[in-house]
C-alpha cells in the first residue's frame, strides 16, 4: 500500500529558500535524507501538482508538496541459468552482449528472469558488489535495447568503472535506426532530461531549474536509407532513455520505440526500439589497459537494415 504525505509551506514559514530534500527531512524525521533523495529522484515527489526530481530546488511560501512512499517489495535474488553472450571476462569485470527483452536488474514487475539473476549463476561471488538488488551493475540498458554492458565483479572494479562513467572517460557508442533524414551529417544534442511531469514511466526534456539533468548526445550519419537513417550515437552522459528522448526531440525518433516513437510499422517484427549498444571502451581497473569490445547487432536489427536498403536500392554495406 502506497503511503502519502501532503505538506504546504505556510506564509509565515522560515523555510522559504530551503532545499526540497532538506525541508522534507525536517518535516518527516522518520525518513533519512538519503531515502528522501532517492524518492525524489525516482519521481515520487510532486511540487505544486507536478513531478519534481530535483533535490536541490528551493521551496517557496505556499508550495504544495506531495510525497509518495511505494510499498516495499523485498526482492530475493535467485541465481538462474540464463545463457549469456560474453564479450570479455576476467576476475575483475565481465562485458556482455545483452539481448532484447532482458531486464538488467530486478524491480517491481520484474522480480526474476533478469540479467542479474543470470549473472548470479555465472558469478557466485557477485552478491554485495555495488548493492543488494543490483550487484555489479555499473550502467544500464533499457529492456529492449541490445548490446554491450559492463558488470563489475569486485568492489574495486565497481568504484573504478563508475568513476570512469562519471568522468566521461569510458566511451559508449550506439547504432540506431531513426525515422526521417536529418539535414546535416552530424551534430550534438545538448538538452537536459528529467522525469516526465505527468507520466512517471517516461522521461522528457526538462529545464535544469525544474529538475532536469544535463544530457549530451553526439551523433553522425552512417547511411541514409530513403526516409530512414542509420545513425552512430556517442553518449557523453548516461541519462535514462537519453538517446530515445533526444532523437524524438529533434524529430527523428528511433524506429520501433513504443514510448517515444511514431508507432508506424516498418515491416519487421522488432522486439522494441532499433537501438544497439555497439561498442564499449573502458580502462581496466587493475592493469590500466584500455579494453574495447564490439557487440554484434541482433538478427532483427540487421534484417531491418537489409529491408530498408532494398527499399532504397542500396546494397547492404554495414559491417560490425
Amino acid at each position: 500500500m502506497v503511503s502519502e504525505f501532503h505538506l504546504q509551506i505556510p506564509e509565515n514559514s522560515n523555510d522559504a529558500g530551503v532545499r526540497l530534500d532538506r525541508y522534507l527531512s525536517q518535516e518527516l524525521p522518520d525518513l533519512s535524507r538519503s531515502r528522501i533523495q532517492q524518492l525524489i529522484e525516482e519521481g515520487n515527489v510532486q511540487l505544486n501538482g507536478k513531478v519534481c526530481t530535483s533535490k536541490k530546488i528551493s521551496v517557496k511560501v505556499s508550495d504544495r508538496i506531495t510525497l509518495e512512499i511505494p510499498e516495499a517489495q523485498p526482492l530475493e535474488l535467485q541465481a538462474e541459468d540464463i545463457p549469456l553472450d560474453i564479450l570479455y571476462e576476467d576476475d575483475q569485470l565481465i562485458i556482455l552482449n545483452k539481448p532484447a527483452g532482458l531486464v538488467v536488474h530486478p524491480a517491481p514487475g520484474h522480480p526474476d528472469g533478469t540479467l542479474v539473476n543470470a549473472l548470479l549463476a555465472h558469478c557466485p561471488n557477485l552478491p554485495g558488489i555495488g548493492g543488494i538488488q543490483r550487484p555489479g551493475i555499473v550502467h544500464r540498458l533499457d529492456k529492449d535495447t541490445t548490446g554491450a554492458i559492463a558488470i563489475a565483479k569486485t568492489e574495486l572494479a565497481h568504484h573504478h568503472l563508475q568513476a570512469q562513467l562519471k568522468a566521461k572517460t569510458a566511451r559508449r557508442e550506439y547504432l540506431g535506426v531513426v525515422y526521417g533524414a536529418p539535414k546535416t551529417e552530424n551534430g550534438t544534442i545538448d538538452l537536459p532530461i528529467g522525469r516526465h511531469p505527468q507520466d512517471r514511466k517516461k522521461m522528457a526534456i526538462i529545464p535544469v531549474e525544474q529538475g532536469g539533468r544535463l544530457a549530451v548526445t553526439h551523433w553522425r550519419i552512417l547511411e541514409r536509407l530513403g526516409n530512414y537513417t542509420l545513425i552512430h550515437f556517442q553518449l557523453e552522459t548516461g541519462r535514462t532513455h537519453q538517446i530515445r528522448v533526444h532523437s524524438a526531440k529533434i524529430g527523428h525518433p528511433i524506429v520501433g520505440d513504443p514510448i517515444y516513437g511514431s508507432g508506424r510499422s516498418v515491416g519487421v517484427n522488432l522486439p522494441g526500439q532499433a537501438l544497439h549498444a555497439w561498442r564499449l571502451k573502458l580502462q581496466h581497473p587493475i592493469s590500466g589497459e584500455m579494453i574495447e569490445v564490439t557487440a554484434t547487432p541482433p538478427s532483427q536489427f540487421t534484417k531491418l537494415l537489409d529491408i530498408l536498403k532494398k527499399r532504397s536500392d542500396r546494397p547492404n554495406s554495414f559491417t560490425n
